[in-house]
């Protein structure tokens, strides 16, 4: 064959075929053939989830190939493994058992296909393989021996048929490398390492993050779609108390990362892992999607759905709807009521798609943002009034904007105010619009309906990390400092990788409750987490006073001039939303004797 004029390069190559194939289909032709294109799906699913690509599927054959050997690898793996979990369910002599080769080698590319000696030596390989197993050349074993935690075994050289030179050959254990109690005697060395290394317990509930799903619409710019379809599922999934779900903060500390299963469980202290990417093309979606034990690194299931971007919101509520039987999750009369009568939001894709990029820049949490995330809401209400949802987001721009001191005017809380009411005019079932009622009672010293309110959104949302923490704050600003505490604590178990606003919370329950080191303490990891946070600095301020530091507390008092110079002792008294009048008083005696005014 010609070669000249036809593109070059060096590609991972993936091959399998179905051992046994022809003794299937003598057995039961119709049923082998309905077991084929159910475990082909689900490898096309998880190779596209590896950012791999289907080349081919000739008869019981299927090419792919991959931008890493690494990729390939991890991919084989996943197959195997979700297929093992697969054929248990089968008596033994319908099982499909599929042998794996993989390769790195040079191709040639044309229209889409790919051929040459990388490719044959591939199918050799995959020949070579053990039914349920994999066999990769050693090309492709020095990408990944030391960087998978995989054991492999030494098959010789093997001599191929068509190949001039003998191929050597490896199989792939797909067993660590450790044993577990190699596991258990490194741990303790792991947290010395910092935080993100140590094991966390387990909750006694079904316990899962959702890892931001990758993009694959070869688009970067096409990156909040992807980011925010994640988002979605991760608050659909948070309205199931019957569940546990790791919040946006921290999933979203993965992303674009290449990370093991395994580790993001001892990690999040979670059981399960939901992993997926988007493809989004003019008014088309394709969305992946795994649900994996990260104790076993078993698959529950992987799927592939294709769909018309219409029907995007239907395909998220099934996505849902698979985990919670999946995992056996038990549904409450109200959320079932809610699930059967959820409203989409919307129908028009454009607002929809506004919504999202809004979310996007909502996420930064800067003044500029904020106010850029404000006008897409307000877009994508422009082009559907009855978006409820992005109602309630343009309330949380004024209620942010308020609460980081970006605006001094009570109108902005008004506004917040005006845009929660009409939110649970259009729909009373969305969580945020009661959270940011419960904040504006809070700031109006209604603490009564404030707590009410953050009832509600908890009882819609009862794993939002962040209505949670957010009642946390009232329960405090009420005097009800150890629920309080507990509060904050079990936001922090659900968003480890919290936003520092939460570690103010506890910091300041700490102030009220006179634990001054405990309080400075929290205060310290909150700025560090946000320099620009600055009522960290107010209230260290006070602390190091009832403690006669006088120095630091002068210090803390000129960072924050620094950072909000128009902050006032005398303005912020009559809004300060304590219970009661002392420790109102507290607060200004303490800010006065640091030299504000």
């Amino acid at each position: 064959m010609a070669t000249e004029g036809f593109k070059r390069k060096l590609a991972a190559i993936f091959s399998a075929d179905v051992a046994g194939y022809s003794r299937l289909m003598g057995d039961n032709e119709e049923l082998t053939v309905r077991t084929l294109e159910t475990y082909r799906g689900v490898m096309s699913a998880l190779i596209e989830q590896h950012r791999g690509r289907v080349v081919d599927s000739p008869g019981d054959n299927l090419l792919a190939e991959f931008p890493s050997v690494v990729d390939a690898v991890q991919c084989a793996v996943a197959v195997q493994k979700e297929f093992q979990s697969r054929n248990k369910s089968l008596p033994e002599d319908r099982r499909m058992q599929f042998r794996i080769g993989i390769n790195l080698g040079d191709v040639i590319e044309e229209n889409g296909r790919i051929y040459g000696d990388g490719v044959n030596i591939t199918a050799r390989l995959e020949a070579l393989a053990e039914p349920g197993g994999i066999c990769v050349s050693k090309t492709a074993f020095d990408h990944i021996e030391s960087k998978l935690p995989l054991g492999y075994e030494y098959m010789g050289q093997q001599t191929v048929k068509n190949i001039a030179r003998p191929v050597d050959a490896y199989k792939v254990m797909m067993d660590a490398r450790v044993t577990d109690r190699d596991e258990r005697k490194a741990l303790p060395a792991d947290a010395i390492k910092g935080p993100e290394q140590t094991v966390t317990p387990l909750p006694d509930k079904p316990s899962i993050v959702v890892l931001p799903f990758s993009n694959m619409s070869n688009d970067p710019d096409q990156e909040y779609f992807s980011d925010g379809m994640t988002e979605d599922i991760i608050t659909d999934l948070s309205k199931i108390s019957g569940l546990f779900v790791i919040a946006r903060n921290s999933a979203f500390t993965y992303k674009g990362k290449a990370v093991k299963v395994r580790k993001v469980g001892r990690e999040l202290g979670v059981r399960y892992v939901l992993e997926g990417s988007v493809r989004k093309a003019m008014n088309r979606v394709r969305i992946t999607a795994q649900l994996i034990d990260a104790a076993t690194e078993g698959h529950l299931w992987a799927e592939r759905y294709d769909r018309d971007l219409d029907d995007i919101f239907s395909l998220q509520d099934e996505v849902t709807q698979k985990i919670v039987s999946s995992l056996a999750v038990r549904l409450t009369e109200d959320e079932q009521s809610l699930r059967t009568a959820k409203c989409e939001c919307t129908v028009n894709t454009d607002a929809y798609d506004l919504y999202l990029r809004a979310l996007e820049y909502l996420n930064r949490f800067t003044e500029k943002t904020n106010q850029q995330a404000r006008k897409m809401f307000e877009g994508a209400i422009s082009l559907d009034p009855t978006y409820a949802q992005a109602h309630a987001m343009m309330a949380e721009t004024y209620l942010i904007e308020w609460t980081f001191g970006w605006s001094l005017d009570p109108s902005t809380l008004e506004e917040a105010w005006k845009w929660s009411q009409a939110t649970l005019e259009l729909d009373a079932s969305i969580p945020e619009a009661h959270s940011v009622m419960g904040e504006i009672y809070l700031w109006k010293r209604e603490h009564q309906l404030a707590v009410s309110e953050f009832q509600k959104a908890l009882s819609i949302s009862p794993n939002d990390a962040n209505i949670i923490a957010g009642l946390g704050s009232v329960m405090t600003w009420s005097g009800e400092y150890e629920e309080g505490v507990s509060l904050i604590d079990k936001a922090i178990r659900l968003n480890p990788v919290h936003p520092a606003h939460y570690l103010w919370f506890m910091g300041h329950a700490y102030y009220l409750m006179r634990q001054h080191e405990n309080a400075i303490e929290m205060f310290g990891r909150a700025f560090s987490l946000n320099p620009d946070w600055w009522p960290s600095h107010v209230f260290s301020a006070i602390c190091f006073v009832e403690m006669g530091r006088i120095d630091d507390a002068r210090a803390s008092a000129e960072k924050v001039l620094e950072l909000q110079p128009t902050f006032s002792v005398e303005y912020w008294v009559p809004n300060m939303p304590y219970k009661n009048q002392g420790d109102i008083d507290r607060w200004a005696d303490g800010l006065r004797k640091a030299g504000l005014k």
